[in-house]
């Protein structure tokens, strides 16, 4: 059956009015084909993790390929004060810019470009609202998602939080990053339908309070989803009434039916005790195929520490700390001006501040990742003018940018660009893996990271460097503007 996919609602207008009053500015100054360089990047991992997962780039690129304005959105625009020649501009707006940026999937760091943009600025300026919601939630998502599992160590894990995500974006779009982050399945529909996410179904308490009895409620359901039958134990007494009830349905209703049961789920109590107990409890009744779902507020510690005790679950189900990522909701990416074209020259930009974190990092950039070629683990990450490549068949000097002293020489090595090109002035010349694609290659990207960066309380700070050349355009534009060179 056709349907529309949610990812399709028309999305132009969803940005903030002063990206198109800058535009205007832009445009009403004779600086429309000014070409600029923008970077986006994040400054921080969230939890003061290691590293975060890349993720949104599908919804940007959809944002983009989308990206024109019907005459409802220029005559809402005409009422804000803009300019009836940028007006007709928007009227007949084709998309110009050339686009790169790091693939889905793959762990990302602080201060690197993830998403690169060239083109007039008019255009530069005007994705940037939509190209930070699509990268900052997802990649916040899918960095939680794969801490979870890295958590559970092998056990699987679920999305499980529709009901609890601030709006009906992130419930569809978190559900797709958590799938990246390694997220076996989700409770959510709309995902299940547009990304092929497999669903989790289980009972919930209300259908067990609706009838007289426990064992009633059971058997109803077994009757009715004989295929897949999921109980919830713990309405009333997990232990000395739901299992013993559960294991009664099952003898009662789904053997005669020639069907086994799929699972019972825990929400309450100490998980980690009670799914010993109830392990022990349908073995011994003859069903160790019956797998144990275990929710109620999950997280990655509690995970860790439950897999560390030997809880016997099959499938960790995390609902808000997942889809809100409620221990650090907030991803903190931002879009920056780099660089802009004159006369054919590549002119650095720098954004100073006194709170030197918000220093950025000049010029039109190349990202590459360095491999060591016997363990196959990164190295570290640089970054160089677009001018440069790093020749990784002799030795190469990383320093780390902020204390130029540490200085480490390597040799066997081999050097990965990470920025792929998306768009090619406008045209999309990029075609997205599939999600599963996606979600096996972040994790083969994770295990490429020393176990030290992966873990969750004080990680191994991975260095993302400069190239000397880039260093020093930094370093002398710094000198100029805070007055050092006359």
């Amino acid at each position: 059956m056709e349907h529309t996919p949610y990812s399709a609602m028309h999305t132009p207008m969803l940005t903030e009015l002063y990206e198109f009053s800058l535009a205007d500015g832009y445009f009403s100054n004779g600086m429309e084909n000014t070409v600029a360089c923008f970077d986006l990047f994040f400054r921080r991992v969230p939890d003061n993790g290691g590293f975060a997962v890349m993720a949104g780039l599908e919804q940007v690129i959809a944002h983009l390929k989308n990206l024109h304005f019907t005459e409802n959105d220029l005559e809402f625009l005409r009422t804000q004060g803009l300019s009836e020649a940028f007006l007709r501009y928007l009227r007949d707006f084709r998309f110009a810019c050339d686009v790169w940026a790091i693939p889905e999937g793959t762990p990302i760091f602080p201060n690197e470009p993830i998403v690169k943009v060239r083109g007039p600025i008019v255009q530069a300026q005007m994705i940037e609202t939509m190209l930070l919601l699509c990268i900052n939630n997802q990649s916040l998502i899918a960095t939680k998602a794969n801490r979870l599992v890295r958590a559970a160590r092998g056990t699987a894990v679920a999305e499980f939080g529709t009901r609890r995500a601030h709006g009906f974006d992130e419930a569809v779009f978190g559900a797709r990053a958590a799938y990246i982050g390694g997220c076996v399945s989700t409770s959510g529909v709309i995902p299940a339908r547009d990304f092929h996410i497999p669903t989790v179904q289980t009972m919930i308490h209300s259908w067990v309070q609706m009838f007289d009895s426990e064992y009633e409620a059971f058997c109803a359901y077994a009757r009715r989803y004989p295929n897949r039958c999921s109980f919830v134990v713990d309405t009333y007494d997990t232990l000395r009434s739901g299992v013993p009830n559960a294991v009664r349905a099952f003898n009662d209703v789904l053997l005669p039916l020639g069907q086994r049961p799929h699972s019972v789920r825990i929400d309450s109590g100490d998980i980690t005790y009670l799914s010993k107990r109830v392990r022990k409890m349908l073995d011994e009744a003859g069903f160790p195929d019956c797998e144990i779902l275990a929710s109620n507020a999950l997280d990655e510690h509690l995970i860790s520490d439950m897999v560390s005790q030997g809880a016997k679950v099959d499938c960790f189900l995390v609902g808000e700390r997942l889809i809100t990522s409620a221990s650090a909701p907030l991803f903190g990416g931002v879009y920056k001006l780099c660089a802009v074209e004159k006369d054919g020259r590549i002119i650095p930009k720098i954004n100073l501040s006194e709170n030197v974190r918000k220093i950025t990092i000049p010029s039109s950039k190349l990202v590459y990742r360095l491999f060591d070629m016997d363990s196959g683990k990164a190295i570290a990450d640089v970054l160089t003018t677009d001018s440069e490549e790093i020749d990784d068949s002799k030795p190469y000097e990383l320093f780390d940018p902020d204390f130029t002293w540490k200085r480490k020489e390597i040799e066997n090595f081999v050097a990965r660009p990470l920025l792929v090109k998306i768009f090619d002035r406008g045209t999309c010349v990029y075609d997205s893996p599939a999600l599963p694609e996606i979600r096996d290659y972040c994790a083969e990207q994770v295990d490429t990271l020393w176990d030290e960066v992966k873990r969750f309380e004080n990680p191994h700070k991975y260095y993302v460097d400069l190239s000397e050349k880039l260093w020093e355009i930094r370093k002398l534009l710094i000198e100029e503007y805070k007055g050092v060179r006359k």
